[in-house]
């Protein structure tokens, strides 16, 4: 049976108040620090890791089992989970390639990369693919686990709690402003931005994580999986990241086009939204724990 939504209700409100108050001490480390790279990188993984010991603690709380965060293994989800980002990170960055408003590949980075490896002397395009190849799969591994701390708390725990009392629709859009007001003391206050100016770079990244929030909380509600969502996750911060984001030279106006900051990630994150709302019904009422 589903708990009464005032019980749903006072779990959200329990939740957002933990996940939020231990984030805002990562928050303070970072912002002091000037950048999220500080710390080796140790302040915003463990950042990343607040909306997991959210819902840990939200659950202890409450005196709920962690089972219910829905830790089933289910292939098939996982597997399309790791292609979809791809595919639609990788239509906004032909665009941007075959415009003009960005070049492929960026030689000076492959260079880089190729001297790091000790690859110094290989065909460009071995290096290239070797690079392509190194990170998505030893790569996948390492942003999965910074990934799942996140999907843990926002769709392990939040979209099923949001989706006892409220229609997928309004599930998707207001877990969506949640995770984007989460990100936003960074883009504002360090450096994870572009350098577009920050109402631009606020407004594109909203848009884009908005719109993919409709299909992870599709997919946690489908699939009734946090890995489905973590792999979602790991495959979005890794292709447009570690790959894409890099592969691509600037030529003049790029940053206003690509990463998480421009607009035709944005762009693509609504087309996604639009499919995905048009297959609502599937996940509809349905309850996942798993």
């Amino acid at each position: 049976m589903p708990e009464p939504q005032n019980d749903a209700r006072r779990g959200i409100a329990i939740y957002l108040a933990v996940a939020f108050g231990l984030s805002a001490i990562l928050w303070t480390l970072i912002i002091h620090a000037g950048s999220i790279g500080a710390a080796r990188g140790l302040y915003v993984t463990t950042l990343m890791w607040c909306p997991a010991l959210g819902a840990f603690i939200t659950c202890r709380i409450l005196g709920r089992s962690v089972r219910s965060l829905g830790w089933k293994w289910v292939p098939r989800y996982q597997l399309l989970s790791y292609l979809i980002p791809l595919g639609y990170a990788l239509a906004a960055y032909l665009a941007v390639w075959l415009t003009g408003l960005g070049g492929f590949p960026n030689h000076t980075f492959l260079d880089a990369f190729a001297a790091d490896a000790r690859w110094t002397g290989l065909p460009s395009g071995v290096v290239l693919g070797g690079y392509v190849l190194l990170q998505g799969t030893v790569g996948m591994v390492g942003s999965t686990a910074r990934a799942l701390g996140e999907e843990i708390g926002w769709r392990g725990f939040l979209v099923p709690q949001l989706a006892r009392v409220s229609s997928f629709t309004t599930t998707a859009f207001v877990s969506g402003i949640i995770w984007t007001l989460w990100h936003v003391p960074l883009i504002l206050f360090a450096d994870y931005n572009s350098k577009t100016p920050a109402w631009y770079s606020v407004t594109c990244f909203a848009v884009m994580v908005i719109g993919i929030s409709f299909l992870f909380a599709w997919m946690r509600l489908r699939s009734g999986s946090v890995w489905a969502c973590a792999f979602l996750h790991a495959s979005h911060n890794l292709f447009i990241q570690a790959i894409l984001t890099p592969l691509t030279t600037d030529t003049g106006h790029t940053a206003w086009a690509i990463d998480e900051f421009g607009g035709a990630l944005a762009l693509a994150a609504i087309a996604v939204a639009v499919i995905v709302w048009r297959k609502r019904g599937l996940v509809e009422g349905v309850p996942a724990i798993g």
